[in-house]
């Protein structure tokens, strides 16, 4: 049986999709794949028709382009859930910082979100509101290159790190891009970031904010890669710096703040609470994690090169989800920091990843990296999938969904530590390719042996670590129910 995920990851998400444009009957099989790939399978059934698909001469295949074979994207229409009526979109609309917005999706500050053609595209797509790239009252020198990517197997993009800094444009243009952005889009959300280099410059582009129409003002303390001192995630790391520059900010502005802070620390509530005591209205959070993603082995200069040398500087996308839920969970829980709402970012592609962030304690969700990978278009699934899912828990708004995981989490010790869970074997699904025996023989406790090409679990020997379901590349392997420890 096909599976239908796998074979959409296959696609190489084309811009001028050739597969659509040969389909006689009208359908986007292009845009079918893409729903899937970004797990929204009940949208991908308003792409297609999957009787139509099946009856028609398959000119979608002949037009793929492929590294390997063309999808089977017959097969896969076939093997989409059942149609059903489209979710509310309603139920995503949410009030952020007091200012109403139509969905919780946000462009955060950077180059996605850093000219007015850019956004107004972004915004009538579908983005409810974009921070726009931090606005300063001088203008940086940039590098080139300046990002490199970390992949994996056949996945090119898990992690991206980047040597930009704040806007190179004027800040005058920058200021009158806010206005026309209000002007042209008044329902959506318009966020002004911004950074100084003393109190004064952070009052002044506060107050200049607030006079282009901005609705929020966001501090960007925790940019990792500015050149000179006191900038950007310098600022982070010090509480009292942080409680000084919210402070200006606040004397030049009666619109609300955000307070973007930086995972360059062990205990983000700590500028945070400084914040807030300072002015701020809410938090975002999480901003790029210092890294060095490798080094050329002929010339041993880190990556990117930039005239055979490199820096320290931000890492972000899916590979700094974890990190990034880890301090949305660490402030959603803080006793100091309670009911402050956070605007949270950091490796969000998916409706699932954006929802695993509300969960955690966001009102409000910001993308970069998946929109420089994937572009704009990823919105549609984002809203109708979390959209679908919402309906599907029986939430009537997001907001009900916000904080709901914040509980779950424990300190280790609370954890239940009598029972375990054994691992449960597919037999059907199993292929006999002998990853789980290797994994646990080498990595666990030696509790998997194979007979005759299949899996057979010594339970005397398994602590229920689950290590064996996690590199199994079928998926045959599942969980049992939880009993007491032998």
């Amino acid at each position: 049986m096909l599976n239908i995920c796998n074979e959409a990851a296959r696609c190489l998400l084309c811009g001028d999709a050739a597969c659509t444009a040969a389909c006689s009957k009208g359908y986007d099989p292009a845009g079918m794949l893409r729903s899937i790939r970004f797990g929204n399978p009940a949208g991908a059934v308003w792409k297609v028709d999957g009787t139509g698909c099946a009856s028609c001469d398959g000119a979608c295949e002949q037009a793929c382009r492929h590294y390997d074979f063309p999808l089977r994207i017959r097969q896969t229409a076939a093997a989409l859930p059942k149609r059903r009526a489209k979710p509310d979109l309603n139920r995503l609309a949410t009030d952020f910082l007091g200012v109403p917005c139509e969905n919780p999706f946000f462009l955060s500050s950077s180059v996605v979100a850093s000219g007015y053609d850019m956004c107004a595209r972004a915004l009538s797509m579908g983005w409810a509101g974009v921070v726009f790239k931090t606005i300063g009252l001088f203008i940086p020198q940039e590098v080139s290159p300046r990002f490199d990517a970390i992949g994996k197997e056949d996945t090119p993009f898990v992690g991206f790190r980047n040597l930009e800094q704040i806007s190179d444009h004027d800040p005058e243009e920058n200021f009158e891009t806010l206005r026309r952005l209000k002007e042209a889009f008044p329902e959506k959300v318009i966020v002004s970031s911004i950074m100084g280099r003393n109190e004064a410059e952070w009052t002044e582009l506060a107050r200049r904010s607030e006079q282009a129409g901005a609705d929020i003002i966001e501090c960007n303390f925790s940019c990792p890669q500015m050149c000179g001192n006191g900038l950007g995630s310098d600022v982070g790391q010090d509480p009292e710096l942080v409680r000084a520059y919210t402070a200006a900010v606040r004397k030049g502005t009666r619109l609300p703040i955000l307070a973007k802070m930086t995972p360059n620390l062990a205990h983000m509530e700590l500028p945070a609470i400084a914040a807030v005591e300072a002015g701020a209205d809410g938090l975002a959070a999480i901003n790029t994690v210092k890294s060095i993603t490798g080094v050329d082995l002929d010339s041993m200069a880190s990556l990117p090169q930039v005239d055979g040398r490199s820096a320290v500087s931000g890492y972000s996308g899916k590979a700094v989800k974890p990190i990034a839920l880890r301090f949305i969970y660490d402030m959603a829980s803080c006793d100091r920091l309670k009911g402050v709402p956070i605007s949270g970012m950091g490796g969000i592609e998916t409706w699932q990843d954006a929802a695993e962030f509300l969960a955690l304690g966001c009102g409000n969700l910001q993308v970069t990296t998946a929109v420089m990978q994937y572009g704009y278009r990823i919105i549609e699934d984002l809203l109708y999938g979390l959209a679908d899912y919402l309906e599907g828990k029986g939430f009537a708004s997001v907001e009900q969904l916000v904080g709901a995981g914040v509980g779950k989490i424990v300190p280790a010790e609370q954890l239940n530590r009598s029972t375990l869970v054994y691992p449960k074997f597919d037999q059907s699904r199993c292929i006999g390719c002998g990853r789980c025996c290797i994994s646990c023989e080498d990595g666990g406790h030696q509790a998997i042996t194979l007979r005759k090409g299949k899996p057979v679990l010594d339970a005397a020997r398994c602590v229920g670590c689950h290590l064996c379901r996690l590199v199994c590349p079928m998926g045959a392997i599942g969980v049992s129910r939880r009993i007491p420890k032998p």
